[in-house]
């Protein structure tokens, strides 16, 4: 045995080594939390099910499954990247472990990035999964799969930009009711099952704002009615991505 075979080599890992380490350990973390299993999961499955099953919603003209699957879509983006993502960083905010790891060599955008990829690579199961069982439903979709793709990921970046805004600004407690008070009637108003033409002229002008509708109507023109590429929703998703980004970046507090 040659001498300095076991010399310790002082120093941190390679930064792409680190964040691939930190991104395999939530997405452990998140696919082992029962609560978060429910919300990303389960809860979008079931919807998906029920109301292509049962005729509770007028969704026009159509099989309900073609409306309904690109709003489960964007609310499966929703429940990961915003609400789970919201829930799961406030309380790690509040027992000391974001303070633990911003003292870690891990920079602390890399400890973000992490996160981030941690949600697609859960979204990237909950996308297969759901498609599976709209195909078993009966799902025709249309389109083609780069705009589909463009709508996913800006959606993502809106909605972990506004969850760690919120887990950032508030106490975990108030992301936990937040978020999911925010679920609730982002489910409701967004457009998800309920067609937003079924809202007053004036409340569809704002809830055509807001970016669960902008990814499920944007979703919709693409699946359902073939568009090539739905600019507006691209548009509306776009600027909440950079102030959703911007906003938590400036007063996202670790402590």
């Amino acid at each position: 045995m040659s001498a300095g075979t076991y010399t310790p080599r002082p120093g941190a890992a390679p930064l792409s080594r680190m964040i691939a380490a930190q991104a395999a350990l939530e997405t452990r973390m998140l696919l082992r939390n029962g609560e978060q299993l429910l919300l990303t999961v389960v809860i979008p499955t079931l919807l998906l099910v029920l109301f292509s099953a049962v005729d509770v919603v007028d969704t026009g003209s159509g099989e309900p499954v073609d409306f309904l699957t690109p709003g489960i879509l964007a609310l499966a983006v929703m429940s990961t990247a915003f609400t789970g993502q919201a829930i799961a960083t406030g309380f790690e905010r509040r027992y000391g472990v974001l303070k633990r790891l911003g003292a870690s060599p891990l920079p602390r955008w890399a400890l973000m990035a992490a996160k981030t990829l941690a949600v697609l690579v859960t979204e990237v199961l909950q996308v297969v999964l759901l498609t599976v069982i709209a195909f078993a439903l009966g799902w025709s979709p249309e389109g083609g799969p780069l705009a589909v793709l463009l709508l996913l990921v800006l959606g993502t970046v809106a909605f972990s930009g506004l969850g760690l805004l919120m887990a950032g600004t508030l106490k975990a407690e108030a992301t936990l009711a937040a978020a999911n008070l925010v679920f609730l009637l982002l489910l409701v108003g967004g457009g998800v099952v309920v067609p937003l033409d079924r809202f007053p002229d004036a409340a569809q002008s704002v809830l055509g704002l807001l970016p669960i509708s902008a990814l499920s109507e944007g979703l919709r023109d693409v699946l359902q009615h073939g568009a090539t590429m739905p600019w507006g929703s691209l548009g509306i998703l776009t600027v909440w991505a950079v102030l959703g980004l911007g906003a938590a970046a400036r007063f996202f507090r670790w402590e």
